[in-house]
């Protein structure tokens, strides 16, 4: 019985936060094509989804499929839901589905400390040595280069973009790989994160006329 009432939460769950307008779709690359209206709409529907969702639904999203862990990272980014680095990086890390990789990095970034930047090191210290694998180093990188810029540090350029380093050992595999400038990875992470801070905005003014409700 309890493991079918915990299925229908989820279902529920992946109804209202995951599903509607094909949120999980369009989370990524995506957003870079909405048109103006598209993107005003978009951002104010993930913040208000992230300041209705909790940290225990948040937890049971990141136990299902690549869909809702998709979703629940970009929520977590929206809320600056920091208690769940350490589990974001652990599902970075193992790399376990598809598709949701990005959206860990994108949440990192938003948190934007020397601990996140931690976390990306040590995918990326694992994964550029694995050049058959194409799996989220780019972001990885990107993410690792924007919060050097914040930061203040050198992490990137010092470990892995030398001379004959990881990273190009990682491009020139086998197999070879075409996938842009590590500044360009660095940019397309930063666009994103400009949607979660327009997403952010739209949260705290929602949180803030539940509250004025609630008086």
């Amino acid at each position: 019985m309890r493991q079918a009432d915990e299925e229908s939460e989820l279902l529920k769950l992946i109804s209202r936060y995951v599903t509607p307008d094909r949120r999980y779709l369009k989370l990524g690359g995506s957003l870079l094509r909405m048109s103006e209206h598209e993107r005003a709409h978009f951002t104010r529907k993930l913040g208000e989804a992230a300041s209705e969702i909790s940290p225990r639904e948040l937890g049971i999203l990141l136990d299902g499929g690549w869909r809702e862990r998709k979703t629940a990272a970009w929520l977590i980014a929206v809320a600056g839901r920091t208690e769940f680095r350490k589990r974001l990086g652990e599902l970075l890390l193992a790399s376990e589905g598809p598709y949701a990789g990005q959206a860990y990095c994108v949440a990192l970034a938003t948190f934007g400390t020397p601990s996140d930047a931690d976390l990306l090191v040590a995918y990326l210290d694992r994964y550029l040595l694995r050049p058959d694998l194409c799996y989220d180093q780019t972001a990885a990188l990107g993410t690792l280069l924007l919060l050097d810029a914040r930061l203040g540090a050198g992490r990137a350029a010092a470990r892995f973009l030398t001379p004959g380093g990881l990273w190009q050992q990682w491009i020139d595999g086998p197999p070879s790989k075409d996938y842009g400038t590590p500044d360009s990875h660095r940019e397309f992470v930063a666009r994103l994160c400009a949607f979660v801070d327009e997403s952010a905005r739209h949260g705290t003014a929602c949180a803030d006329d539940l509250e004025d409700a609630s008086e």
